[in-house]
């Protein structure tokens, strides 16, 4: 029998067989025969990463996978290349995601740098054009607890925000559905210091796609908030604030110096201000039942009813199946990092509290729990 990354192998062969036999002119944002929407379905499920629980993170493999599993939307980070090209990473360091470390043609632009007020050393994208960020190949970011993962590495390439657009479009036709697609800016007061922007090139691509308005099947995200305030005047596609932690500051606010934390922007005041600018929330999955000291789950909050009150959908990350991300009573008894534990029964706790969608590393499973579709 073929093996799981066999398998997957010939999947990405012939989805790329397809992206490249469809015709340019294919610019619809919908299906036009699709069987239900991204949004049609409660909790929504957001693929983290695409399915990055089993292949390596924001690749073609990951995306394609997550999609063929039903997923309602893709996720992909994006970042900026030295000539101003959007490609999906989760960082702008390239070390943890990329074989970058193995060509010694670019071991002289490994560096030190401050980013969002943490220093960091490594080799980054805006160091990089485009064609030299397509010799590189991407591995996985946890193979302690992924190791079936990093079976898989260097078997795919860096991808461009574009390719994955074209991605999703392709395989509408074959899965006879709308996909929707979630992008987060990572980074935007960095980029935004370099003179890379992203905001208005990543609204300009949607807008060429035929990603226009507000019941697109699109969210755009970020952690800061100036750079969200600003999409609101250039688009009408919608806009989710993420949540760090409380006692942190979005990246943005530090360098203002405005003092707002998102434990602030969690009040029932914050959150009206949020609705201003933005249609979702997305907080850490702590603001809705926060773990006992025990690492047991708690009580949940009044935040996903705070958040509804002002017209907010509320979308929690991120559900991991593995037992070094779960609650105490839904890990396993293998004491292993890489076992799997109950995230069904953490899923459950998550719902039953109001959520309205989840991004997950393992979509397959709380797509198992739609509750209705429209």
């Amino acid at each position: 029998m073929l093996s799981f990354a066999g398998v997957l192998v010939l999947l990405t062969i012939g989805i790329v067989t397809i992206v490249i036999a469809t015709p340019t002119a294919f610019t619809t944002a919908k299906c036009q025969a699709n069987d239900r929407g991204p949004d049609s379905c409660t909790p929504v499920v957001i693929a983290h990463r695409g399915a990055s629980g089993y292949v390596p993170e924001h690749t073609l493999g990951s995306y394609a996978l997550a999609i063929t599993m039903g997923a309602d939307y893709i996720e992909p980070d994006l970042v900026m290349t030295k000539d101003g090209q959007l490609i999906s990473r989760h960082d702008n360091e390239l070390g943890l995601t990329t074989n970058v470390a193995s060509h010694t043609e670019f071991a002289d632009r490994y560096r030190t740098q401050t980013v969002d007020s943490n220093e960091v050393s490594g080799w980054f994208t805006e160091d990089f054009t485009l064609a030299e960020i397509k010799t590189l190949r991407a591995i996985e970011r946890i193979p302690d607890i992924r190791p079936g993962n990093a079976r898989m590495d260097e078997a795919f390439q860096v991808l461009t925000f574009q390719e994955i657009i074209d991605l999703v479009k392709s395989l509408q036709i074959s899965q006879r559905r709308t996909i929707g697609i979630y992008p987060e800016i990572k980074h935007s007061s960095h980029f935004k210091n370099l003179g890379l922007p992203m905001e208005q090139l990543v609204v300009n691509t949607f807008h060429r796609n035929g990603y226009l308005d507000s019941d697109a099947p699109v969210y755009i995200q970020s952690f800061e908030i100036s750079n969200l305030k600003e999409l609101k005047k250039m688009t009408n596609l919608r806009l989710l604030q993420l949540y760090d932690s409380k006692s942190l500051q979005p990246a943005d606010q530090v360098l203002l110096g405005t003092g707002i934390t998102y434990g602030n922007m969690s009040t029932p005041e914050g959150l009206a201000e949020v609705a201003k600018y933005a249609s979702a929330v997305g907080p850490d999955k702590s603001y809705i039942i926060p773990r006992n000291a025990d690492n047991s789950l708690g009580e949940p909050t009044n935040f996903v009813n705070d958040a509804h009150a002002v017209g907010l959908k509320v979308h929690p990350y991120t559900f991991r199946a593995e037992n070094t991300f779960l609650p105490k009573e839904y890990q396993s008894d293998n004491p292993s990092k890489q076992a799997r534990g109950n995230l069904t029964g953490e899923l459950q706790k998550y719902i039953e509290a109001g959520i309205d969608g989840l991004f997950s590393d393992q979509p397959d499973i709380p797509l198992r729990m739609h509750r209705s579709c429209l």
